[in-house]
C-alpha cells in the first residue's frame, strides 16, 4: 500500500450527503428516490460539491432505515432500480460530480440469504459467516448473544440492532475459554472478506467511485491494540487492491480515529463522536446521545463558555499523525449526529461555524439541509429504527409549497413529516435572498477552490488560543500563501493581536462583524458577537 497515493480529484473534493429517503420523492409515495436525486445534482453542483455520499439504497427490510441490507447488490424497489443508480452514477460524472455508496460491511439483516442459510441446522457453506455461539444456552459474559431464534442450536452476535447479525471477519485474539471464536484466517472469515470484494466490484464496475465504510473498525472482533493491529492489516489489503486496480476510487471510514483508520489504508475518516468528545465540543456538547447535558457547552455557543482546547487537544495529535497519510474530515453533521447543526442558532451563528469547518484541513462534508440551516424536528416518532435520530432526517425542504417541493404526496404520507415551523428555512427563499447561508456556503466553497492554501492540502497550526475563551485564531498556508482565520462564536466583543513582521499587511477576503489593523509588527483582530475574520496575508 502506497499511503501517499491519492485519487487525483480528492485533494478538491468537497462532499455532499444525500439520504435518499428524504430528499426528493418522484413518484408520489412519499419517500424519496434515486430520479429524485438525479433531478437535484444541479443544486449539488451549485453549492460547489463535487462529490456524493449516498446513504443505503439497497434491499432491506428497513428496520434501520437501510442499514440492515438483505441484498448487497440489488437497489430497493422504493429507490428505484438498478437503471436508475447507473444512470444516476453517468448524470453526476457529467457534471464531474463522484458517486460514494455507502457499505454495511459488518452485518447484514437478520433476512438476508446468507444469514438464513448460516441459522440452519444441518452445516452448510455459510454456517461460519456469523459469530456463532457453541449452544442456544451459551451466553458469554460482555458479549451480546441473541437467542433461541432459529433452528440452529446457537446464538448469534449482533452488531447493532437484534436484527443485523455481524458478519464473522474473526477475532484478533481468540479466546481459549470460547473456542467459537475463529481467527481471521479461518475459512468463514476468509469467504466473508471475499463476499466484500465481489460486492465492492460489483458497484465499482457499474460506475461508483468508491464507499463510505460504517462502522469500519467494528469488523474483526476483540479489543486494545491488537484489534486495531488486524484491522490494520485488513483493510490495507484492500487498500492494496484499491491502488492497484481502482486507484481512482475512494475509501471513507467512519472509524473516528484518523490516527488508525489512515493507517489502515482509509484515504479519509471521519473526526467524530465516537473515539473522544473533540468533536462534539464544538457543537453538540449540550447533548448526550439525544438528551440535553447540564452544564456542557459547546464552543460554537454564544455564552462563551465552551473550550476550544477540548477539540484542539486531540484534533492536533490526530493531524499531525496523519498529515501525510490522507484527509480528517470534519462534517457539518450527518443522519446519526444529535442535533442538526442549526439547533438554536442564527444565521450569523452559523455562518461562524461554517467558516470555521470550510476553513479547516481535510474533506468538508454538508448535510443535506445544513447549507440552508434546516432544524431538527423535535418529538417526532421513531421511523426505521431512527429513535432520537428521527428528527434529523425530515425531508428536504426545497420551497414554499405545502409539501416544500419534497414530495407531491399528501403530507401524511411523507416517509417522516415536515418540519411544522412555516418559517422553515428552504432553498428557494435563500436563493431570492442575497445575505442568505446558501449563498455564504457557495462563497466559502469558491474560497477553498480559489486559494489552495485553504484546502485540503494547506497546512495548518493554531497562532492563538486559550481555554474557555475567545477567540481561535489558526494560520493556513501552501506555497508561500497565508491566511489567518480568526473564530469568535461568543456574544461577547473580543479581540487579539498576533505579532508580525513589521512591513506586514493583511486583507481581509471574508468576514462578519469584524476589523483589522496592521501597523507596529502588530495585526490586531476585533471581532464583535458571532464574528469571524479570513485575512489573506500578502
Amino acid at each position: 500500500m502506497d499511503s501517499k497515493k491519492q485519487p487525483s480529484w480528492l485533494q478538491d473534493a468537497i462532499i455532499y450527503e444525500v439520504y435518499p429517503q428524504s430528499f426528493r420523492d418522484t413518484n408520489g409515495d412519499g419517500i424519496g428516490d434515486l430520479p429524485g436525486v438525479i433531478e437535484k445534482l444541479d443544486h449539488i453542483a451549485s453549492l460547489g460539491c463535487n462529490t456524493i455520499w449516498l446513504n443505503p439504497c439497497f434491499e432491506s427490510p428497513f428496520k434501520d432505515a437501510g442499514y440492515d441490507i438483505s441484498d448487497f447488490c440489488q437497489i430497493a424497489p422504493r429507490y428505484g432500480t438498478q437503471d436508475d443508480i447507473v444512470r444516476l452514477f453517468n448524470e453526476a460524472h457529467r457534471r464531474g460530480i463522484k458517486v460514494v455508496l455507502d457499505l454495511v460491511a459488518g452485518h447484514t439483516s437478520d433476512q438476508h440469504p446468507w444469514f438464513q442459510a448460516s441459522s440452519r441446522h444441518d452445516r452448510n457453506s455459510y454456517s461460519d459467516y456469523y459469530v456463532w455461539t457453541p449452544t442456544v444456552w451459551h451466553s458469554p459474559e460482555g458479549i451480546p448473544v441473541i437467542r433461541g431464534v432459529s433452528e440452529r442450536n446457537a446464538g448469534y452476535v449482533p452488531n447493532f440492532f437484534a436484527f443485523q447479525p455481524a458478519l464473522n471477519y474473526g477475532y484478533a485474539d481468540p479466546s481459549p475459554e470460547h473456542p467459537w471464536q475463529q481467527p481471521p484466517t479461518a475459512p468463514g472469515p476468509q469467504a466473508v472478506k471475499r463476499e466484500l470484494l465481489a460486492i465492492m466490484q460489483f458497484w465499482l464496475d457499474l460506475g461508483c467511485d468508491g464507499f463510505r465504510v460504517d462502522m469500519a473498525s467494528s469488523l474483526i472482533k476483540g479489543t486494545g491494540e491488537k484489534k486495531t493491529a488486524a484491522m490494520r492489516v485488513f483493510w490495507q489489503e484492500i487498500r492494496a487492491w484499491f491502488d492497484s486496480a481502482w486507484p481512482e476510487a475512494v475509501l471513507i471510514s467512519e472509524w473516528s480515529k484518523p490516527s488508525d483508520a489512515l493507517a489502515a489504508g482509509f484515504h479519509v475518516d471521519f473526526l467524530i463522536h465516537f473515539e473522544s468528545p473533540a468533536y462534539n465540543s464544538l457543537f453538540r456538547a449540550e447533548h448526550g446521545f439525544g438528551e440535553p447535558v447540564p452544564g456542557r457547552r459547546s464552543f460554537f455557543s454564544t455564552d462563551g463558555g465552551g473550550d476550544i482546547s477540548i477539540f484542539l487537544e486531540t484534533y492536533e495529535k490526530e493531524y499531525a499523525a496523519t498529515r501525510d497519510l490522507g484527509y480528517i474530515s470534519l462534517p457539518t453533521g450527518n443522519h446519526d449526529l444529535i442535533p442538526r447543526l442549526a439547533e438554536g442558532r442564527s444565521e450569523d451563528e452559523l455562518r461562524v461555524a461554517l467558516a470555521f469547518l470550510f476553513t479547516m484541513p481535510g474533506i468538508p462534508i454538508i448535510y443535506q439541509g445544513d447549507e440552508i440551516g434546516m432544524r431538527f424536528v423535535h418529538d417526532l416518532p421513531s421511523k426505521e429504527g431512527g429513535f432520537e435520530r428521527t428528527g434529523l432526517r425530515s425531508p428536504m425542504q426545497w420551497n414554499g409549497s405545502a409539501g416544500a417541493g419534497f414530495s407531491d404526496a399528501p403530507e401524511a404520507s411523507f416517509y417522516i413529516p415536515l418540519d411544522p415551523d412555516p418559517a422553515r428555512p428552504t432553498v428557494s427563499e435563500q436563493e431570492g435572498r442575497a445575505n442568505s447561508l446558501i449563498h455564504f456556503v457557495r462563497m466559502l466553497t469558491r474560497l477553498r477552490k480559489e486559494h489552495p492554501a485553504l484546502g485540503a492540502d494547506g497546512k495548518y497550526h493554531t497562532v492563538h488560543f486559550e481555554a474557555r475563551k475567545c477567540p481561535y485564531v489558526y494560520e493556513r498556508s501552501l506555497n508561500g500563501a497565508r491566511f489567518l482565520i480568526a473564530i469568535n462564536p461568543a456574544a461577547t466583543p473580543t479581540q487579539v493581536e498576533i505579532k508580525t513582521s513589521p512591513s506586514a499587511t493583511v486583507n481581509m477576503i471574508l468576514g462578519q462583524h469584524s476589523r483589522v489593523e496592521a501597523n507596529s509588527g502588530r495585526i490586531t483582530i476585533r471581532l464583535d458577537g458571532a464574528g469571524f475574520a479570513i485575512l489573506k496575508q500578502p
